[in-house]
């Protein structure tokens, strides 16, 4: 969709479908990757599903990340119609009983369609949909890969929000069949910024690139910093992007096979050997991700500079 954008052409059969869920107003960095997403042009974005980040702090948390997501689209002047969808409003409460909503209907629809292209399915938040669109549609999972950023460190595990937010949906996904690449906590917080980076590298490029560094250093300086003790009040990780990096760039030769675990309730890793295995991974290149991200909004704030002389 955005290939007027750029001087070069992605072949035809190197195109892919994407579905992005994300718990879009959970934290400031989700908007950075779905705009990363968004503007990727070897993407046919064929979905954006709001997730919900739980029911403790905000009960109506899909909602909010399903307006995040619309304004996101609203400042890049792309029609929701079509494109957004309502993912669960709250956790799995049984591991055999899915969710229905819109999210889980949309993966299960693209992933049984006839399209020669592969589908990614990328999850920045919780595992609800994608659990419920197995239960929904079991052969699904022969059909698409799906990408999570979340869960705790191999081999032991441990407290990981996204894993928090549906530890019953993440086991039902690991106890599948999906093809999974898992970004754990301590690979996707390698995607670290400087705030003063963001600012000479995001903010000057356009409404957009405006509005992800203010939600970010409003979100930053209001909340996080006073009540964490890792955050410098100078720095951030854009912990989602990797997503969206991995599809860009496969990264080889830096992930490990691993049998998938089953999670306790403390959100620790039980290795039972029952499980089939899934890519995980070790590191990332955040530089090469970031760039491409940097890269990519300049030049769409070009074209849109350009579009208005």
């Amino acid at each position: 969709m955005n290939n007027h954008l750029y001087n070069f052409q992605i072949p035809e059969e190197k195109q892919i479908r994407v579905i992005v869920d994300t718990d879009a107003k959970n934290e400031a960095d989700d908007p950075f990757a779905i705009v990363h997403a968004l503007l990727s042009p070897g993407f046919d974005y064929v979905g954006l599903i709001a997730a919900h980040y739980g029911v403790d702090r905000d009960i109506d948390s899909m909602e909010r990340s399903y307006a995040e997501i619309k304004k996101i689209l609203n400042i890049m002047d792309i029609p929701a119609d079509g494109i957004l969808f309502h993912g669960a409003d709250a956790p799995m409460t049984k591991q055999d009983k899915y969710i229905m909503s819109e999210g889980a209907e949309l993966i299960v629809r693209e992933a049984m369609k006839e399209d020669s292209r592969r589908l990614f399915v990328i999850f920045l938040g919780p595992l609800t949909d994608l659990a419920s669109a197995i239960l929904l549609e079991p052969r699904i999972v022969r059909r698409m890969t799906a990408i999570w950023i979340g869960g705790g460190a191999y081999p032991n595990g441990g407290q990981e929000f996204n894993l928090k937010n549906d530890i019953i949906a993440a086991n039902a996904v690991f106890s599948s069949q999906v093809e999974l690449w898992q970004v754990p906590k301590n690979v996707y917080e390698k995607m670290a910024v400087s705030l003063s980076e963001l600012q000479v590298r995001v903010q000057p490029y356009g409404e957009l690139g405006n509005y992800l560094f203010d939600q970010l250093i409003r979100h930053t300086w209001d909340e996080i910093p006073r009540k964490s003790s890792f955050r410098t009040g100078e720095s951030w990780v854009l912990g989602d992007n990797p997503a969206v990096g991995l599809i860009l760039y496969e990264h080889r030769f830096e992930f490990e096979w691993k049998e998938a675990p089953f999670i306790t309730g403390e959100q620790a890793y039980v290795h039972t050997k029952t499980n089939r295995p899934i890519r995980v991974y070790q590191t990332i290149d955040s530089r090469l991700i970031l760039e491409d991200f940097y890269a990519k909004l300049k030049i769409f704030a070009r074209n849109e500079e350009e579009a208005h002389e």
